[in-house]
């Protein structure tokens, strides 16, 4: 090991893809034992930067140099045979198989037989037992990864980067699925990294987190570099006027809705999974926003999609307009007018092969196909291209792979398909993660508008701030019960804390 100022240097990095410059002389210099942050609005650069320290992308122009040698990664596998682990966004699991083997793919132990080798399955639990141990993480290593929660699996990801024994760790949203002590735990984890001289690289867009946990910061906008600044001489007034280039004063956009009448009524709604909501009973009214509360496990994505017909539903009853009916389908939700916003974008979100213009009308095909049963192209571009301009959708074109956007503008197409649909009732569960602050503003001001259009929101976030600032009325859930119901103007995160633990 050098003793070297800066364990990594990335000097005058530029990337360019078809129709964008993605990187434009992009520098930044980490110490060992620091945590080094990058900020910056969707499509600023931040992981395509990391792409090419990570041998994912190969660098135009720019040099990288580890450990004060120079270095070209053309491969991952080179990346982290250096000592360079990445914790990526989008979470890309093996599902079908246990946790413990998903910890050490591609370098599983095994044991000799003669000329024979075996997977040395006893080893491969003792050590995940041991790291797990070390690392204060309640994960069976046997349970297939299929089975585990979102937070967990990103827990997962946090100690295959730690049993690399690397030098440097990026860590790319890292707290997008994670609790409030899971977070606690993570940033003990990182503290315990940087005691041993390991260098993080930490993406993301909470604030609260950067201004926390970061020694350093660099800020980025549009491919390029804004700065690098120690993270004490930082406020988040300060990060979001470098972020976005202007000064954000209101953090949510004011809202002129009225609710009206009642539209949507779910009556004592228990699911037909074991373990899963029960009883659950409440009314949405037309053109309004309401929140949905509650930590992670409580049973909303579960509810929701079950009013959406994802889920088979044991009891209950659901009202449309005063009428009852059933849902028994996605197919059946978006004929009565409704539409559902996933939590994973990845998972059941985009089709990474398919083009922007090819995922924003995937909900309302039929619209588009003629009577000759040929699609209308032309009449496809102009909705397409209308809804890019309005959501500011950063991309070249509508012809782009979705997979080559960042998952900021991903989640803006996800937002455009379902808006192409015309709902009545749009189902948003956690519409603002893994997005930047200036982006979240847009994302808002769209909820805001439609609400004041007289459409009704039900909007899950895990961020209380954007519960509070969004919501007329807040819903609270904890294990699977409705715990209360709160008036939006007079919520506090005290008492939402109070409801979403009250069974635990």
């Amino acid at each position: 090991m050098s003793d070297v100022e800066y364990v990594l240097e990335m000097n005058h990095i530029s990337k360019s893809f078809p129709g964008v410059k993605a990187l434009d002389d992009v520098s930044i210099k980490v110490r060992p034992g620091s945590v080094h942050a990058l900020m910056g609005e969707n499509g600023a650069g931040k992981s395509t930067l990391m792409k090419c320290l990570f041998g994912i992308y190969v660098p135009d122009e720019g040099e990288v140099q580890f450990d004060g040698k120079p270095v070209k990664f053309a491969t991952s596998r080179q990346a982290l045979d250096a000592g360079i682990s990445m914790i990526h966004q989008e979470l890309l699991p093996v599902p079908f198989r246990p946790v413990m083997e998903n910890l050490w793919l591609g370098r599983i132990p095994v044991k000799r037989y003669g000329p024979f080798k075996f997977v040395d399955n006893k080893k491969m639990l003792e050590e995940t037992k041991t790291l797990f141990a070390q690392l204060g993480m309640d994960i069976d290593p046997k349970i297939w990864v299929r089975n585990l929660s979102v937070s967990k699996i990103q827990s997962l990801e946090i100690a295959k980067a730690v049993s690399n024994n690397s030098r440097v760790i990026i860590m790319d949203e890292p707290t997008s699925s994670l609790t409030s002590n899971e977070v606690e735990q993570l940033f003990r984890i990182i503290n315990e990294l940087k005691k041993k001289g390991v260098a993080i690289i930490y993406i993301s867009h909470k604030m609260e987190e950067i201004l926390q946990i970061s020694d350093e910061v660099t800020i980025m906008r549009d491919g390029r570099q804004v700065g690098t600044y120690a993270a004490k001489d930082l406020t988040m007034a300060t990060i979001i006027s470098k972020m976005v280039g202007r000064d954000l004063t209101h953090r949510f956009p004011p809202r002129s809705n009225t609710p009206g009448d009642v539209i949507l009524k779910v009556s004592d709604l228990t699911s037909a999974e074991t373990k899963s909501f029960r009883d659950v009973s409440f009314d949405l009214h037309r053109g309004e926003i309401l929140g949905i509360g509650g930590l992670v496990g409580a049973k909303r994505t579960e509810l929701v999609e079950s009013i959406f017909g994802l889920r088979p539903i044991e009891s209950g009853s659901i009202e449309l307009n005063g009428k009852a009916v059933v849902i028994s389908s996605p197919e059946s939700a978006i004929t009565k007018r409704m539409a559902l916003l996933t939590e994973e974008r990845r998972a059941t979100g985009i089709v990474p092969m398919l083009s922007v213009l090819e995922n924003t009308i995937l909900a309302s095909l039929p619209r588009y196909i003629r009577r000759s049963g040929l699609i209308d192209e032309k009449r496809c571009s102009i909705d397409v291209d209308k809804s890019i301009d309005q959501l500011r959708v950063k991309t070249p074109s509508s012809k782009t792979r979705i997979k080559d956007l960042s998952g900021g503008n991903q989640q803006k197409v996800l937002f455009a398909r379902w808006l192409l649909t015309e709902p009545e009732i749009l189902i948003l569960d956690e519409p603002t993660r893994g997005i930047d602050v200036g982006a979240k503003y847009e994302i808002y001001t769209i909820i805001a508008d439609l609400a004041a259009k007289g459409k009704s929101i039900i909007m899950i976030s895990s961020e209380m701030p954007e519960l509070i600032g969004m919501s007329d009325r807040i819903m609270v859930m904890c294990d699977g019960r409705l715990t209360g119901i709160l008036d939006g103007k007079t919520a506090d995160q005290e008492t939402i804390m109070r409801l979403a633990t009250q069974f635990m």
